[in-house]
């Protein structure tokens, strides 16, 4: 394990400190969150998530959700647990990939504004256009103009979005030093894991303190009463997902608008003789 760097007042040096609310029966000796207790809060929770894209729909409400934080933290895991059981044509994801060329000369916000939510939909942001202020500050992609214009612009921006109907929701999950190593340490001895570590992974390590520096002054600038920051400690990947989830549940009180169940209808009768099944090219049958 490595040494853990000094790191300056605000970084992101988070652990797994208890709360005095919590069950300690509920976590075991390393202070985690039980698996137990994780898979039945985690099956009550994605329920009502369900129950929520129902109430977006049906209220044409357009909701925005971002996951920023350092590689590792959680984001990924989340947004999955998110999904796995709701519509994708109501809660969509969105990843976006390095810009192109022409992406670069257009006006920064640009490309993420045609991935905005439409009535009745809720868009997670695996990423955001807070790579601006963090992944491109630390490692120089932009200029000092560029990251001082995107300080400026970024808080009226997500102002218009807000005023213009969208619900701005954003999370940044929070890992230390010595957990994001045990995990990064995870992925390199796993040949079927080692995809997920990447150059800028490796880069973004060793300069934890400047991305913690970088994320400072984005918190500074960006952290407005209209779009607030809820920062969520991931050294416990099952309690992260956990009180994220419940978090973003609290804030849209909603209905239970599930849809009746319907009558199946019986097959019609047609004129028809198939083709014989011999003809068709099946799969091995291994199983």
């Amino acid at each position: 394990m490595a040494k853990k760097p000094k790191l300056p007042e605000g970084a992101d040096d988070i652990g797994s400190t208890p709360s005095p609310q919590r069950d300690p029966a509920n976590y075991n000796a390393e202070g985690r969150l039980r698996g137990s207790i994780y898979d039945v809060e985690m099956a009550r929770l994605q329920e009502e998530l369900v129950m929520l894209q129902y109430w977006i729909h049906s209220q044409q409400l357009k909701v925005l959700v971002i996951f920023e934080g350092r590689g590792s933290a959680g984001k990924g895991g989340v947004i999955k647990r998110i999904t796995e059981r709701t519509n994708p044509r109501i809660v969509r994801v969105v990843a976006l990939p390095r810009p192109s060329e022409r992406e670069q000369t257009q006006w920064y916000f640009q490309r993420f504004v045609q991935h905005l939510p439409a009535a009745g939909e809720m868009v997670l942001f695996d990423r955001s256009w807070y790579n601006r202020s963090n992944v491109e500050r630390v490692m120089g992609y932009c200029t000092e103009d560029e990251y001082m214009e995107f300080l400026r612009s970024c808080p009226e921006f997500e102002r218009m979005l807000i005023r213009s109907g969208i619900t701005v929701v954003k999370y940044w999950f929070s890992v230390s030093f010595e957990e994001q190593r045990r995990r990064f340490e995870s992925r390199n001895l796993e040949p079927f894991k080692r995809w997920k570590l990447s150059e800028m992974d490796l880069a973004e390590h060793e300069l934890y303190v400047k991305y913690s520096i970088a994320k400072d002054a984005t918190f500074q600038y960006t952290d407005i009463k209209q779009a607030p920051w809820y920062v969520v400690p991931s050294d416990d990947k099952r309690a992260a997902r956990i009180n994220c989830i419940s978090h973003l549940l609290s804030l849209f009180p909603h209905e239970d608008v599930a849809p009746d169940p319907v009558e199946l209808p019986q097959m019609l009768d047609v004129a028809y003789v198939r083709t014989p099944m011999a003809e068709q090219t099946f799969v091995p049958q291994l199983y």
